[in-house]
This record gives C-alpha cells, structure tokens and sequence, in this order.
C-alpha cells in the first residue's frame, strides 16, 4: 500500500499559491512558517533589474538582471506575471522557475500583490490558487505596522492609504482568511494546500492507475 501512495505522490503536478494581503497583516511570517513546516514548498524566485541590497543572494533573493536581459525575456514571453516600469525596477515571475518543480510534484508559494495573481490566473489557470489575507481590523493593521519598527511614520501614512484599493480585490482570490491569531492562520492554509494537493486535475498519475484497477478487475 506505501508503495502505491508514493507512487502516485512522485506523478502529482504542484500547484502554485499566491498569498496576498495588505502590509501589516503578517504575509511575511506566514509565508516563512508555512516554508519551514512543510519541504515540498519551495518559494518562488524573482526577476528583477534592479541593483542587490547588502546581504542579498543571487537566486535566493532575486535573479539579478540587466535591462537587456529583461527585453529578452519578455520577447521570449518567458515570465507568467511581471511588473514593468519605465522609471523604477521591474520585476518579473520565470516560466521556466516555476515549471522546474510544479512538473515534478513540489509546490510553489508566491508573495504577490492582486494584480500578479490576475496574471498568474490568466496564464496558469487550474496550476493556481490563490490566498487572501486580512487584518482583525484597520486599527490593529495600523500597531502591527507601528510595532514592526521597519517603517517610518511616512512610509506607514503611504501603507495605511493604499489599504482601500488593496482590501478592494479580496473577492479575486480563491481564499479569504483573517489573520487574527499566526498558528491558526498557518493551520487553515495548510489544509487548504492538503485539499489542493489532492484535487484529480494534480494528481497526474491516476489515469494510469485506474487503468490498472481496471485491467484486473476485468481479469
């Protein structure tokens, strides 16, 4: 019987998850928990043009490319999602990253805003689901971001007024969780990827073991 299950484990095709949510709500840490729980999650690595930041790895971080290697890409229409930009960095999600583990049954998380996740949707379909996360409320959003000690105040006012247009798209994904308490919300959404996990469109390798039941059944 063991033998069967990890048979039809090693032909299962991954599934891509993207978790969204305002800054604040936790994404981050949830995404970290959820990566060290759980080794067939692997996290996606973007593209992007601009410059590393002291202690940022190549292929760990970001692939770090240049203007020119990003038209390529784009002409080669190599990316699922990106996000172009005549002024500032641009930034971009690799087919080719991707596939590398969906096609042999590991799963990819993402940390991508609504409008990747609209991309992903419209390139990947059934190889995506996506999360949305929101806060208990405004006024906690607000202490999280506070406590965090990572913005300032300024930057915490610019947060704080996107949070509308960004709360606005919740109805676009798949799952909606409000993250009151981290192990609860890491919980659901592990339950949520074993439910995807097991969906027929993933598991590949049934067709071929059906035909097996099948063929004996008959014998």
């Amino acid at each position: 019987m063991d033998e069967i299950i990890d048979r039809l484990k090693k032909v299962r095709k991954g599934a891509m998850f993207i978790i969204e949510a305002p800054s604040g709500t936790g994404k981050g840490t949830v995404a970290k928990e959820l990566l060290k729980a759980d080794p067939n999650i692997k996290f996606s690595v973007s593209v992007t043009t601009r410059q590393p930041r002291e202690g940022e790895v190549e292929g760990v971080d970001y692939y770090f490319v240049t203007d020119e290697q990003y038209n390529e890409f784009l002409a080669q229409d190599a990316f699922y999602e990106h996000v172009d930009s005549q002024y500032g960095p641009r930034y971009g999600t690799l087919r080719s990253e991707v596939d590398s583990f969906i096609n042999v049954g590991q799963d990819v998380l993402f940390d991508m805003d609504w409008a990747g996740a609209r991309q992903m949707k419209a390139k990947a379909k059934d190889d995506v689901v996506t999360i949305y996360l929101l806060p208990p409320s405004i006024k906690e959003l607000r202490r999280r971001l506070v406590n965090r000690g990572t913005d300032s105040p300024e930057v915490i006012e610019k947060r704080m007024g996107i949070i509308l247009d960004k709360i606005s798209h919740w109805d676009e994904f798949d799952y909606v969780i409000v993250n009151v308490n981290l192990q609860e919300t890491v919980t659901k959404i592990q339950k949520i990827i074993s439910g995807e996990r097991m969906k027929r469109v993933r598991q590949v390798g049934l067709k071929g073991f059906v035909k097996e039941l099948v063929k004996e059944a008959s014998e």
